[in-house]
């Protein structure tokens, strides 16, 4: 039996990175949502991620990290993983997150600001 887990984590720093003539920041004082909150976006991971037959067949699993900066505008750019675990999970964990919709922006002193997002993705094969 497969088992894809989803979890969330935000970098607990406040320092700032210069991009574009835009700060990204890792921590703000309302941090990006996806749309319906956490329980919202553990269903769409579960909903759309795939578990590579590759990975299956050579009973891989772990704990990719994915790391995007959540747009102004909700988009989601830079997707990129943080931590490796296999080829396939890595690809597939990196291809669901490109895919999701637009997020609610993070704000910082009441304006909407770029932020710098992690997101563990968890595949687990049960046995």
């Amino acid at each position: 039996m497969m088992a894809i887990v989803c979890l969330m984590a935000a970098s607990a720093q406040k320092t700032v990175v210069s991009q574009s003539n835009q700060n990204v920041y890792d921590a703000v004082e309302q941090m990006p949502e996806f749309p319906g909150g956490m329980p919202a976006m553990i269903e769409y991971l579960q909903t759309n991620l795939k578990y590579p037959k590759d990975a299956i067949k050579q009973q891989v699993g772990g704990r990719v990290m994915v790391m995007f900066v959540v747009e102004t505008d909700g988009s989601l750019s830079n997707v990129r993983v943080a931590r490796k675990v296999f080829h396939s999970l890595d690809t597939e964990a990196v291809r669901v997150v490109k895919s999701m919709p637009k997020w609610k922006p993070g704000k910082d002193k009441g304006r909407l600001v770029r932020v710098n997002y992690t997101l563990p993705v968890v595949f687990s094969i049960k046995k």
